[in-house]
């Protein structure tokens, strides 16, 4: 099991399914009506183009499936707060998958057409309690999804900032899953309670060692956006290019957290 002291929160499996199958939905309806020199064009990810993004997108869906082919587990071993640090691992074996997949898929929509339906299928045939073999352990289906909320997300906004003009929008349920689960595991990164970290609407933890508040106005506080939130937390925006461009409010000798982020990367 998890060494995170933290416990793992829990959510609504009926409501991560429909945000991640909500969030694949906008993804796809934007792709399909991107001309070929909008896919061709180039993201914030070191050398990949749009339709490598979109390639990486679906892969970090079947993601799923090929852990279905996989023998089950004996025993659950981590738990979803223990993948946002097991990412970083696979990356290169990532990379080239991702181009694997977007050579052998040209037509983004037909391949994001199969990966919707394959992921609805695979939901309805298993059980959330089934557990998968995954870069983090040991996780049941139903908590692994919920990783699935951070990769859509995350990738939806490298997206929109790779396409000009294009604006596809964030399930809410999806962005709320992505926030929780990046904000705590900052909690578990950064132990404490001297530290309050605000994401309006969605999530509020206590991190960083040091006196721990108990009422009144904490001394030590942090509050954005989910976004700016999420892209602190992945490595998409620099802590002190957030605190200039007040996207982030920090207030007290404990409240930056620059060299706590990213989280993930």
């Amino acid at each position: 099991m998890s060494p995170a002291k933290k416990r793992a929160r829990t959510y609504d499996p009926a409501k991560i399914r429909t945000a991640v199958l909500g969030q694949l939905g906008h993804v796809h309806d934007a792709v399909r009506g991107l001309a070929p020199e909008q896919l061709d064009l180039p993201t914030r990810l070191d050398g990949w183009s749009v339709r490598e993004l979109v390639a990486h997108i679906g892969m970090a869906l079947t993601a799923i499936g090929r852990s279905l082919d996989l023998p089950e587990p004996a025993k659950q071993d981590a738990t979803v707060l223990d993948w946002p640090f097991a990412t970083s691992a696979d990356a290169a074996a990532i990379d080239e998958f991702t181009r694997r997949l977007a050579e052998r898929n040209p037509d983004p929509d037909a391949y994001l057409t199969g990966v919707a339906q394959g992921l609805s299928e695979q939901l309805d045939a298993h059980p959330g309690t089934r557990l998968l073999r995954t870069n983090a352990g040991a996780l049941p289906l139903a908590d692994y999804l919920v990783t699935r909320t951070v990769e859509l997300v995350v990738h939806t906004d490298d997206l929109n900032a790779a396409v000009p003009g294009l604006d596809v929008p964030y399930d809410r349920q999806a962005l709320a899953a992505a926030t929780r689960l990046l904000a705590d595991a900052l909690a578990v990164k950064a132990p404490g309670g001297a530290t309050e970290v605000r994401v309006p609407p969605y999530a509020v933890v206590q991190c960083v060692e040091g006196p721990r508040h108990t009422r009144g106005t904490p001394p030590n506080v942090v509050e954005t956006d989910p976004l700016t939130w999420i892209r602190l937390a992945t490595g998409r925006l620099a802590w002190k290019d957030a605190v200039e461009d007040a996207k982030v409010s920090a207030s007290g000798e404990r409240a930056d957290l620059a060299h706590l982020l990213p989280l993930m990367s």
